[in-house]
């Protein structure tokens, strides 16, 4: 696998990750959607794809870099994401749930043919 797929795959799939389960809860839900309330099964699968997408993230932590270090450099893409979506989540809502979906389109193929 490329350098920078092993480095940019995680991180986008936390971001992703992190912006579903942001986008789960009612306060960011009005930030990005403000006149729509998402109901209780949206938000449920909001939740679930988020921690389904940080789990996937762990995959080429692991694969890369092995259990032990794999896991450490996991815990720190999830903090790069939670970083980015909160900085993206206050200047521009719309486009922190765009760049999530962009992510998880660009991501999860690649991720899965390699």
């Amino acid at each position: 696998m490329n350098a920078w797929l092993i480095v940019l795959l995680p991180l986008l799939l936390c971001y992703a990750g992190m912006t579903g389960l942001s986008l789960a809860m009612p306060r960011h839900q009005r930030q990005v959607w403000p006149a729509v309330a998402l109901a209780p099964p949206y938000r449920n699968g909001l939740r679930a794809l988020g921690t389904g997408l940080l789990a996937l993230a762990l995959l080429p932590c692991i694969r890369a870099w092995g259990p032990s270090v794999g896991v450490v450099l996991w815990l720190g893409y999830l903090s790069a994401g939670a970083g980015g979506l909160v900085l993206l989540l206050s200047w521009r809502p719309r486009s922190a749930a765009l760049l999530a979906g962009v992510a998880v389109a660009v991501t999860v193929p690649v991720l899965l043919t390699s």
